[in-house]
């Protein structure tokens, strides 16, 4: 008997993977760096974005480093923008108290009260408006997710049955705790951009310049972001030639070198490694949760890239 995974849509609340809205009589009045079907991008937008970036990820604001993560962030507004215009077709409402929630929540990842956190973001610079808008989006996004995903969600009892064998086959082997940052490649253009961000940030992180934590909240792409990347324990089963490949060549606290694989590049820093058991065999449930968020987060991947190939796009930069 198939049975149907009952997911919500999970997706980050980290600060890079929501864009403001950009209104035209706002955008008018300043240089426009892309449309977006019927809406712009301004200089100012991604300005207040960089300035985002910048500073809850504890890079080094220089030149060079602001040169090399422009495209990737005006790609992520980009991106933000057909998210809002996707939720908007769909008539989908977002509630105040939901964009409130989400500040909370945001609050209490970064230790602090919600008026605290408003005042630490004011100290930076950052406008705490721009943070209500990115988390609206964020709510509106997932709720299309919901709505027009979550059902094609399917998992069987012969897929968790197939899953148990093969990791059950696999007793004894190796299994990784891991921390994750997906840079997803949207077009065979980005490839080069996403491969030089890759790298950039691996520089960041070997250095100390940065921490793994903070750049996985704000760049990463895949479930897990908003905590900073924790993918939990990982069989050799559940992992690509590739990304198995470039966790054998690390230690503990370790990061990856940028491991490219189809769907973009990852970059994996090695929290801890143990010896599948009987006893450390996942359960039933759990084998059903990790199959559904797989592919609920394939799904909204793929819709959001047909929204983008469907788009009208200008990039003025």
């Amino acid at each position: 008997m198939t049975l149907y995974i009952r997911l919500l849509a999970l997706f980050v609340l980290a600060f890079v993977s929501i864009a403001p809205m950009a209104k035209h009589a706002h955008a008018s009045t300043q240089e426009i760096v892309a449309v977006v079907n019927d809406n712009a991008i301004s200089a100012r937008d991604l300005s207040k974005r960089m300035r985002l970036v910048m500073v809850s990820s504890r890079l080094k604001n220089s030149k060079e480093i602001r040169e090399k993560l422009k495209p990737q962030i005006l790609n992520s507004l980009i991106n933000e923008q057909l998210m809002l215009q996707e939720a908007r077709k769909m008539n989908i409402q977002i509630e105040h108290a939901e964009i409130e929630s989400g500040f909370s929540k945001l609050a209490a990842q970064n230790k602090s009260t919600p008026e605290k956190f408003k005042a630490m973001l004011s100290r930076g610079g950052i406008d705490v408006s721009t943070m209500y808008m990115q988390i609206e989006a964020q709510v509106a996004w997932s709720k299309v997710v919901q709505k027009r995903l979550r059902s094609r969600v399917v998992v069987s009892d012969r897929d968790v049955d197939d899953t148990l064998e093969r990791i059950q086959a696999k007793v004894g082997s190796k299994e990784y705790l891991t921390a994750e940052i997906f840079l997803p490649i949207d077009t065979v253009k980005s490839e080069k951009r996403v491969r030089q961000l890759a790298n950039r940030l691996v520089r960041e992180i070997k250095s100390g310049k940065a921490s793994f934590f903070n750049l996985a909240q704000q760049f990463s792409k895949a479930a897990g972001a908003v905590n900073g990347g924790d993918t939990g324990w990982l069989q050799e089963t559940q992992l690509s030639e590739e990304i198995l490949a470039g966790l054998q060549a690390v230690k503990k606290n370790q990061v990856t070198k940028p491991i490219k694989t189809l769907g973009g590049y990852h970059i994996l820093f090695l929290r801890n490694i143990r010896t599948l058991t009987e006893d450390t065999m996942p359960s039933r449930d759990q084998i059903y949760y990790s199959l559904g968020t797989e592919r609920l987060e394939k799904l909204q991947r793929r819709h959001l890239m047909d929204l983008k190939a469907a788009s009208f796009i200008d990039v003025r930069v």
